[in-house]
């Protein structure tokens, strides 16, 4: 798969292409639909397929920095969108210019100038152009200007559910996992580097990883959860790791209000590992939440939970 940052990286002579357009945040099972028709259609018509993405998010450009939570880094929103067969990843660069522009601007200029779109696959709720000005009826009528073709894709899943980084970023901020990873197709992920934390969980007889999310990311509420926990790469592999496998894992989300803690942290406590994770770059996919996060009247009271953690997580990981 071809990765393009802006317009300025598309190739020249670059011919006709299927264009699916979006955040595609999470790349969840609703964009699915819309990537699976994309490459659909560009096999048809023998072209490839591009997916156009925007960095940062819209929302923080239009509305002042109002930043939503971020389901997934970049990097992950390419790897999945060439899983599902993707020819080109391009990352529009968001601006106040970019956010400026007419519906009918940015289809001239982006998709039939640098392009040369053949078909144009959304949602049926998409929205372009200053003020989103643009919706599907103003971008069929400048296909047929233009001379592309717009498909629109509803976006429904199982019990009527729309499938939307909005609804999963809720899911998410809830500590429902479960139903984030319904609407994701997999579990929640939370990427970041292993930093030195308090270290109370080695004096705890759990010696976790300290997982630094990247800013903005969707962290799920306040809890201890059962998750995987993969080291994705390195420099050095870690003494009895795998890079790339993953492990199970019991992650506390939270301040840790039995030491009155004001710093809300991941923490991963990875079972079984012997290993030295500071300075790795590692995944966190949450599964299922285990309990809410609550103080404990003495560290023995604490101890006892965390080892229930635990074997709940050993539980229910060995079950999956």
């Amino acid at each position: 798969m071809l990765r393009w940052r802006g317009l300025d990286d598309i190739p020249a002579g670059w011919g006709r292409c299927v264009v699916t357009i979006g955040v595609f945040d999470g790349i969840h099972r609703g964009h699915a639909q819309l990537i699976a028709a994309a490459t659909k259609a560009a096999a048809e018509r023998g072209v490839p397929s591009v997916l156009m993405t925007f960095d940062p998010h819209p929302s923080s450009v239009v509305r002042s920095g109002a930043y939503p939570p971020q389901l997934s880094t970049l990097r992950r929103r390419a790897e999945l969108a060439e899983e599902l067969g993707i020819d080109v990843f391009c990352v529009i660069p968001f601006s106040p210019t970019l956010s400026a522009q007419s519906p009918e601007d940015f289809v001239h200029s982006v998709l039939v100038e640098e392009l040369h779109a053949a078909e144009v696959v959304v949602g049926d709720n998409f929205t372009f152009g200053h003020k989103a000005l643009g919706d599907v009826p103003r971008l069929r009528e400048l296909g047929e200007r233009f001379g592309f073709e717009v498909t629109a894709i509803k976006l429904f899943g199982e019990h009527a559910v729309t499938y939307s980084s909005t609804y999963i970023r809720s899911c998410v901020a809830a500590g429902d996992v479960e139903l984030a990873a319904e609407a994701l197709g997999r579990p929640h992920r939370v990427e970041g580097v292993v930093v030195h934390g308090e270290r109370r969980g080695r004096d705890l007889g759990f010696p976790t990883a300290n997982v630094a999310p990247p800013e903005h990311t969707a962290i799920p509420g306040d809890g201890v959860y059962a998750a995987w926990f993969t080291v994705l790469d390195s420099a050095t592999e870690p003494e009895g790791i795998t890079i790339g496998a993953r492990y199970p894992a019991a992650v506390s989300v939270g301040t840790n209000p039995t030491f009155s803690g004001r710093v809300r942290t991941v923490e991963a406590y990875v079972l079984d590992v012997s290993a030295d994770f500071y300075g790795q770059h590692v995944a966190v996919d949450f599964v299922s939440r285990l309990r809410g996060m609550e103080p404990f009247d003495s560290i023995d009271a604490l101890i006892a939970e965390m080892n229930n953690d635990v074997e709940r997580t050993r539980t229910l990981l060995g079950a999956e």
